[in-house]
């Protein structure tokens, strides 16, 4: 895998023109090199993988990164790079334009004396907006982990909970299962604060009547989940039904027709227009979805304003939510891998209305 990985990206530079790239986003390491420490960078040319990191990690690296040359970096990382670059006789150099910082461009440029140094978006990040069978293999064990914890977490809600610990138990299944982590800060949102998109867990204690927002998702073997669903805890009132079957049809359109060949700004409207049909767009104020891969949000962005065509093998989240201040929130988030003729869904939680805690 690694091997196709360093054939794509070279192939990529020939085309480009691109002497040599130098890569420090850690996560952009680990997909092309399988390195998942933290301290490190990349150096691909046409003829050279070097891995660059320091002591605390060298024999890391030799286990891990075993289609590589690792150079200890020590505290010279930028000389040991011009040293190499030097050797290979390559005067010119792009980096990482979305992760390298102002200062570290100073630092390395100043090192780096007559090489042409260019910032350009990541050729890795490019890379990975196609899953390989594998990485789709990864997505959908993670998506099943959470469908599972899902199924956990439901007994759990009642009134009188509290927030903060749905998100905690939630955390605990999902790493005694395996999970080498979360995926990003959970949001159990409830009642009133349902309506934050983005109401991570806080004291609120759960109420009859309330709408329970469910956002969240792990890291297993290097890849992320992201699953949302609403559910209603004792009751609901029929305003809150209307809302969550709308959300709900609009989410079931996007899902029925996004397929290879659409822009990103096309699967937004398929959503969005059912939204509109019922006077809800207005409270639909984010894009339809995200790339998921070894981050959580990645390429592309499936946004209103999106021009990006969706490729077969592409994997993105398919959200619609509709929230009214001061009232309620609805989310209902699936993640799905892109084809030719539509979409396969790695999310099989119930997205039926479902009542808690009665």
């Amino acid at each position: 895998m690694i091997r196709g990985r360093l054939e794509l990206l070279r192939s990529l530079m020939s085309i480009r023109k691109l002497e040599a790239a130098l890569f420090s986003n850690p996560v952009n390491i680990a997909y092309l090199s399988g390195f998942t420490g933290s301290s490190g960078c990349l150096l691909i040319t046409a003829e050279k993988s070097c891995l660059f990191t320091d002591f605390r990690y060298l024999l890391q690296a030799q286990n891990e990164a075993k289609r590589f040359t690792v150079v200890d970096g020590g505290q010279s990382l930028w000389h040991k790079v011009a040293e190499s670059l030097a050797s290979s006789g390559i005067n010119a150099l792009t980096v990482e334009a979305d992760h390298l910082t102002v200062d570290s461009y100073h630092r390395m440029t100043a090192s780096l004396p007559g090489v042409t140094v260019s910032a350009i978006p990541s050729l890795a990040a490019e890379l990975r907006r196609i899953k390989s069978v594998e990485e789709q293999e990864a997505l959908e064990a993670a998506a099943l982990l959470t469908d599972r914890a899902f199924d956990h977490i439901l007994p759990y809600l009642r009134p009188g909970v509290r927030e903060r610990d749905v998100a905690l138990e939630l955390e605990f299944f999902l790493r005694r299962q395996g999970a080498a982590a979360v995926s990003f800060q959970f949001i159990i949102a409830s009642g009133h604060r349902s309506a934050l998109p983005h109401g991570v867990a806080g004291d609120k204690l759960l109420s009859y009547g309330d709408a329970v927002v469910l956002d969240f998702g792990c890291i297993l073997n290097g890849y992320c989940s992201d699953m949302t669903r609403t559910v209603f805890v004792g009751s609901f009132s029929e305003r809150q039904q209307q809302v969550y079957n709308t959300v709900l049809a609009a989410q079931e359109r996007a899902l029925a027709q996004i397929r290879a060949g659409i822009t990103c700004g096309e699967a937004d409207a398929l959503a969005r227009d059912v939204l509109a049909e019922h006077g809800l767009a207005d409270y639909f104020g984010h894009s339809l979805g995200h790339g998921l891969g070894r981050e959580v949000h990645e390429a592309p962005k499936v946004s209103a304003a999106a021009n990006e065509l969706l490729a077969a093998g592409m994997v993105i989240s398919v959200e619609p939510g509709v929230y009214i201040g001061g009232e309620f929130g609805v989310r209902l988030e699936d993640v799905v891998v892109v084809q030719e003729k539509g979409v396969r869904n790695l999310t099989q939680s119930n997205k039926g209305l479902q009542v808690v805690g009665a």
